[in-house]
């Protein structure tokens, strides 16, 4: 990327595609956050469990009140044994739904509203947003309370977009399939699936940069992004 950033907020950051796209921006960033609750590699790690008001506080004292140029949402989670043939919707726990929720809707929607002040300030503050396949119309997923909080991310991303539309903060949200972090790798090694079946993480990271790259008078509104031998496609 040819922009410099002056401070990047990266949330998920210690695994997957958090780590990945942490370590891609570090070096166009001059002040990046990381957060996460275990330790990540990349950036000023801040701990917290966004998944709670505390966590959520924590990070908004962590940025401070100085501009941030982009939040880029790269957490997530999922119900046990989501995406497996063991997963039984009825079989799932009510701590596991809730907590996907609170991960995947509620912190989304508490963490922007938490760092408003700071990206106002940004000289063209981005908000970028993980999403899913499964968040979309028709898409054959089963796991309920992964699948039900990507769809309202998709609402929150629309209606944010209009909210924030005077300030000028451009609000995306990406859905992908299943992207070839290591641990998706292995996954479908394990699987007996090809490589093939996940989208190579430089692509990703090529959306990430564009969208990034835009000027204030432009917004993404929506990716989807399928690999092309997988479902979806």
């Amino acid at each position: 990327m040819a922009r410099k950033f002056q401070k990047i907020l990266v949330v998920g950051a210690s695994r997957g595609i958090g780590a990945a796209v942490s370590e891609h921006i570090l070096s166009s960033t001059t002040e990046l956050i990381t957060v996460s609750r275990s330790r990540a590699n990349f950036g000023n790690w801040i701990e917290a469990d966004i998944s709670t008001k505390a966590g959520i506080e924590t990070v908004k004292l962590a940025v401070g009140n100085s501009p941030l140029d982009a939040l880029l949402y790269m957490g997530g989670t999922w119900e046990t044994n989501a995406f497996t043939k063991e997963y039984s919707f009825e079989r799932c726990a009510d701590e596991d739904i809730e907590n996907v929720i609170a991960v995947n809707l509620l912190a989304p929607i508490r963490l922007v509203k938490s760092l408003l002040p700071a990206l106002r300030q940004g000289a063209n503050p981005k908000v970028i947003f993980m999403g899913a396949l499964s968040g979309l119309d028709n898409f054959p997923a089963r796991e309920v309370a992964n699948t039900a909080s990507k769809f309202g991310l998709r609402g929150v991303v629309h209606a944010l977009r209009e909210e924030l539309r005077s300030d000028r903060i451009a609000v995306t949200i990406i859905n992908p399939g299943n992207i070839a972090t290591p641990e998706v790798l292995d996954d479908l090694k394990q699987a007996g699936q090809p490589e093939s079946n996940a989208i190579p993480l430089s692509d990703l990271l090529s959306v990430i940069d564009c969208i990034l790259s835009l000027s204030r008078s432009t917004c993404i509104k929506e990716i989807q992004i399928p690999a092309m031998s997988a479902r979806g496609a």
